[in-house]
C-alpha cells in the first residue's frame, strides 16, 4: 500500500476518548440477532469505540463508531459465520483504527447493495487513505445509473440523511487540498466525483414523487 495510509491528514479530535455507545447500536434492529453473534467472537479492546456519527437506515437511527480497536478475529472463527454475520464482521472492521484492515475488510462489502452497508462506505469516502477511496471510486460504477440496485440503495439511504451527506462532502474538499499535487482540480480527485455521484443519487431519491426500486 502507497505511502498514503499514514500521510496527510485533517486536524480532528483525538480518537482515544470512550464516547460511543455498543457496537450494537451500528446496524438496525432487524440485524441484531446476527450482530450479537458476531460481538461474541470479537477478542476485548482495552480501548472503547470512539466517536460515533448517527445516520438513518430503514427509518431506525444507528450510530456507528468512527474508531474501533478490537483485534481481528481467528480466521478459522470467522468461517463459521453466516453472509450476513459476515458482513456485519467486515463492516465493523472497516473502523478499525489500522487503515490495512479498513481496506481489506471494505473489499469484502463493497459490492453489496444492502441500506446498512452504505453509511459504512459512504464515511470513508470522506477519510484520508487515498487507496481506499480509490477502491471505492472504482466499484461503485452503477451508482451514476438510475434504477440499478445500486443507484437506488445509496439514493434512498442518502436521502434521507442529508446532513451526513453534506458533512462528507466537506471531508473531501478537505482531503482534496491534501492531495492537490495529484490532482490538481477538485472535480477529478476520486472522493470528489464518488461523492458528487452519491449527491445526485440522493437528489433523485429525495423527490416526493419518486417511488423505491422494486430491487429495495
Amino acid at each position: 500500500m502507497a505511502g498514503t495510509l499514514y500521510g496527510p491528514t485533517v486536524s480532528s479530535p483525538a480518537l482515544s476518548a470512550p464516547t460511543a455507545p455498543s457496537l450494537a447500536a451500528a446496524f438496525p434492529a432487524y440485524l441484531q440477532r446476527d450482530v450479537q453473534a458476531v460481538l461474541k467472537l470479537l477478542p476485548p479492546s482495552s480501548l472503547e469505540p470512539a466517536l460515533p456519527f448517527r445516520v438513518t437506515v430503514d427509518g431506525q437511527p444507528v450510530v456507528i463508531p468512527y474508531r474501533m480497536y478490537h483485534a481481528e478475529p481467528q480466521a478459522n472463527v470467522e468461517g463459521a459465520l453466516s453472509p450476513t454475520q459476515s458482513a456485519i464482521l467486515n463492516l465493523l472492521y472497516t473502523r478499525h483504527h489500522d487503515g490495512r484492515v479498513r481496506q481489506r475488510r471494505l473489499e469484502h462489502v463493497l459490492r453489496l447493495n444492502e441500506p446498512w452497508v452504505v453509511p459504512f462506505v459512504v464515511r470513508l469516502v470522506g477519510e484520508y487513505v487515498l487507496e481506499i477511496v480509490l477502491d471505492i471510486h472504482r466499484e461503485l460504477v452503477e451508482i451514476h445509473d438510475p434504477w440499478t440496485p445500486q443507484h437506488a440503495v445509496y439514493g434512498q439511504v442518502l436521502a434521507a440523511n442529508p446532513s451526513f451527506v453534506a458533512l462528507t462532502a466537506q471531508r473531501v474538499a478537505s482531503y482534496w487540498a491534501c492531495y492537490r499535487h495529484l490532482y490538481s482540480d477538485r472535480r477529478y480527485y476520486p472522493g470528489s466525483t464518488v461523492i458528487e455521484s452519491m449527491r445526485a443519487a440522493a437528489r433523485y431519491y429525495s423527490t416526493p414523487t419518486r417511488t423505491q426500486h422494486p430491487h429495495i
